[in-house]
């Protein structure tokens, strides 16, 4: 089974090699698509020198500026499927999400036929550290938000490390997929839901960033939260429905 993981970066000069190096160090083998929205550190240069060590397993896309995770992500989906991957994984760049927890991502969307998996924060308790109290309050609740606005039984709503299958990624229409920040996440784990595509939520300890600077903004928290709002009044339409 043919595995990809995507990581958007915007100057991760100080994290790219040592994830690249960790990722390919896994007991699976994965391969790495970095998308690079124009990084003025470097950070496109350091993944250059790296891909003639990994030779056809690390890929480069760089795009001109920033135009947001939601974008980045959408043109890696679709980089994935032109080429055939069976699996897709979103991770960042800044070990927040722990590399060993691909093997335990893949394993759950093999084993239980899932068309999402969640490296969920919040689906046994709160496995968050290094974040300030504010930053958790805001973030658990913004998923609670979520489960009571669109009915979507999913704890960590938000979370930004999934593993999608070809198949529900084929199914969703990119086209249709609005939000571009923080509610890109929540909109398509609410569209593949939606679709009947099985979600099942991993445990995972999420752990702040201590390298390079976030990239969150209160920009990206109002998008979501009135996204979120219209999302339950909208169609949502797939290429294919899974029964």
């Amino acid at each position: 089974m043919e595995k990809v993981v995507i990581i958007p970066t915007y100057n991760e000069k100080e994290n790219i090699e040592a994830i690249v190096r960790k990722v390919f160090s896994l007991s699976e083998a994965f391969d790495i698509l970095v998308i690079d929205d124009g990084s003025p550190d470097g950070t496109a240069d350091i993944v250059k020198r790296l891909q003639g060590e990994f030779s056809g397993k690390l890929h480069l896309v760089q795009r001109a500026g920033k135009q947001g995770l939601g974008t980045a992500y959408i043109a890696g989906f679709r980089w994935a499927l032109e080429r055939d991957y069976d699996y897709v994984f979103e991770m960042d760049a800044d070990f927040s999400h722990n590399p060993e927890d691909l093997l335990r991502l893949y394993g759950a969307v093999v084993e239980r036929g899932a068309g999402v998996v969640i490296g969920s924060r919040y689906v046994c308790g709160v496995n968050v550290v290094n974040w300030p109290m504010k930053r958790v309050i805001m973030s658990y609740y913004a998923s609670l938000y979520v489960r009571k606005m669109t009915g979507m039984p999913v704890r960590d709503a938000t979370a930004g490390f999934v593993c999608y299958s070809r198949a529900a990624l084929e199914a969703i229409d990119f086209d249709r997929i609005r939000m571009k920040g923080y509610g890109f996440q929540i909109e398509m784990k609410y569209t593949a839901w939606r679709l009947g595509w099985k979600i099942v939520e991993v445990p995972i300890i999420f752990t702040d960033r201590t390298l390079g600077t976030s990239k969150m903004s209160s920009g990206i928290f109002g998008e979501a939260f009135w996204g979120v709002m219209k999302l339950r009044f909208r169609k949502i339409a797939g290429r294919e429905r899974k029964s």
